[in-house]
């Protein structure tokens, strides 16, 4: 029997296009992937426009949540650090709101000419990674600009960026309601004291997310953080897979992240070293949270580059294996490290986790740098298959067989991982990999449930790939629950859309990756089909039809059944 959100078969997505021609499947019509035409009453399709760069998750409050552009004055904003560990020194940057021709007056009503002093109060709260400890420090600036006399100040409500580098930039700015997007980005890359060189690259680079546990979305220039802040409620409803209590304790943090949109290739050019170690942090956040799935010995590697980087070099004294021991779960990943339920053991075996991150810190040159250490790092995260993408909460189906079959079984709650790359179906308990497919390997649907009514009835993502069974070729289909398949859909449609126009202007000779084609370019952690490791596909696993090459079904498992 089927968990919920499978709502017993199939049956109840309808799909637009008589399914037995479009199942009809081969390696040799992989080469481009196209989305069927699907009925208008069943299937809901989001378009994204490549200019606007930015993640379809926020797309549902984008119409009721953007207003008017508004007439913002220029701001100067102060950053300030502790001398120790993350320390900061005093510095200042002028972040310019929208351009004139981009503004309504009517907003503002310009008066006479004058002059008026404008103060923005910036409070950065830095914690030492090694200490443990916080400092706060509050900076307030005051530039005189000739604009017009005294008007009725704006409300400032207090705001926090949180970057992945454990620091909260707290801000006061005028108008915070009407904010947008990008000034809030502006306003947090700007300052001169994170010494970034090239700060329009910067704003390039990163974009600011709304994330809680619940529900991450990337938020669009025009987008105003604050009525995104205020509809997240009516967000969780309609997108997240929370219950009731969930919702209603979920608490969103603004966040300064990678911007999804944001070439791997571009970003290997990068050369700027504030850049690459706020994209460390990520990478780092994202290794330790189990999203970039890797076997153990290369977490195991990439912990011990983390400890030489945050512990300096080794010291015999104080870095041993009870330290480790204890202190593990700072460097690896919880699936990796040993149960601390174990941890008040005083002997540690050859095998186990913190010896073997004991010896992969012995390992690293006493003269490697922090900063060719933390590139070794990014290199080696930037040849994940699924580096750099947007995550997006599901679930499947689980095949059941003999006496499983008669008891209903739970469906398995997953990670959707959508880059430019292509699209990655993860175990997020047991942190590996369940499906990866690149663009050129699948064609996709997206289609809502015939009873919209139904709680119990999810909407869905279809992925058609094919596959070889005892060396015949095969077409596979899969059905992947989500309350957020509309995102999913409407990123993929973005990225496939831009390689597209990236062909027809002559760049056939690059692959979604940025790289080479693919008779050049060699993946450097490619996935497998033989189910053997985590980077690997695991149809054993999957609920999965089969289709031959005329389209007939031939198999089936769990409740996924298709009429046609």
């Amino acid at each position: 029997m089927p968990g919920p959100g499978s709502c017993g078969s199939s049956h109840n997505y309808q799909l637009g296009s008589d399914v037995g021609e479009q199942l009809k499947f081969t390696a040799s019509t992989t080469t481009t992937t196209t989305k069927q035409a699907v009925q208008q009453n069943h299937h809901t399709k989001q378009s994204l426009q490549p200019q606007q760069q930015q993640s379809a998750a926020a797309a549902a409050a984008a119409a009721s949540l953007s207003g008017s552009n508004h007439n913002y004055p220029a701001a100067s904003v102060s950053y300030h650090r502790s001398p120790e560990g993350n320390s900061l020194a005093a510095s200042t940057a002028t972040v310019q709101y929208p351009p004139p021709q981009q503004q309504q007056p009517q907003q503002f009503p310009q008066p006479p000419p004058g002059s008026v002093n404008l103060n923005v109060t910036v409070n950065v709260v830095a914690r030492s990674v090694t200490a443990g400890t916080m400092t706060t420090t509050t900076a307030t600036t005051t530039s005189t600009t000739t604009l017009a006399p005294p008007r009725p100040m704006q409300k400032v409500i207090p705001t926090v960026v949180y970057l992945m580098s454990r620091i909260a930039v707290h801000m006061e700015i005028e108008g915070t309601a009407q904010c947008p997007a990008q000034v809030m980005l502006a306003a947090a890359l700007g300052c001169e004291e994170l010494g970034i060189t090239n700060k329009l690259l910067a704003q390039s680079v990163f974009g600011l997310w709304m994330t809680s546990p619940l529900l991450e979305v990337q938020l669009k220039p025009h987008h105003r953080p604050y009525a995104v802040r205020v509809a997240w409620s009516k967000l969780l409803d309609k997108h997240s897979h929370g219950n009731e209590l969930e919702k209603l304790s979920d608490e969103p943090m603004t966040t300064l992240r990678r911007n999804v949109f944001f070439s791997r290739k571009d970003e290997e050019k990068i050369k700027d070293p504030r850049i690459l170690e706020l994209l460390y942090e990520e990478a780092r956040h994202n290794v330790l949270l189990g999203r970039y799935v890797m076997e153990p010995s290369q977490s195991i590697m990439l912990g011990g580059i983390q400890a030489r980087i945050e512990l300096g070099p080794y010291n015999s004294h104080t870095h041993t294996t009870s330290y480790f021991r204890e202190n593990q779960f700072r460097f690896l990943p919880a699936h990796v490290a040993k149960s601390s339920s174990w941890s008040w053991l005083p002997i540690s075996q050859r095998s186990s986790a913190e010896v073997r991150l004991l010896e992969q810190f012995k390992r690293v040159p006493t003269t490697a740098t922090t900063k060719k250490l933390m590139r070794k790092y990014l290199e080696f995260c930037w040849g994940l298959p699924f580096y750099g993408a947007a995550y997006f909460h599901g679930q499947v189906e689980q095949p059941v067989r003999g006496l499983m079959s008669l008891m209903q079984q739970k469906d398995l709650p997953v990670l959707i991982a959508v880059n430019e790359r292509g699209i990655f179906v993860i175990d997020q308990i047991e942190c590996t990999l369940l499906l990866g497919l690149k663009y050129e390997e699948f064609s996709w649907e997206y289609a809502k449930p015939s009873n919209v009514n139904d709680p119990e009835c999810l909407p869905c993502i279809f992925l058609q790939f094919g596959a070889v069974e005892n060396g015949i070729a095969a077409t596979k289909l899969m059905q992947i629950f989500s309350r957020q398949a509309a995102m999913v859909d409407a990123l993929i449609t973005h990225f496939i859309e831009q390689d597209k126009r990236r062909k027809e202007q002559g760049g056939a000779d690059v692959d979604q990756a940025g790289g080479l084609a693919d008779n050049t370019y060699v993946e450097p952690n490619p996935i497998k089909n033989n189910g053997i490791g985590v980077l690997s596909n695991k149809f054993a696993r999957l609920t999965l039809a089969t289709f031959d090459d005329e389209g007939r079904c031939i198999g089936q498992t769990g409740s996924l059944s298709i009429s046609y």
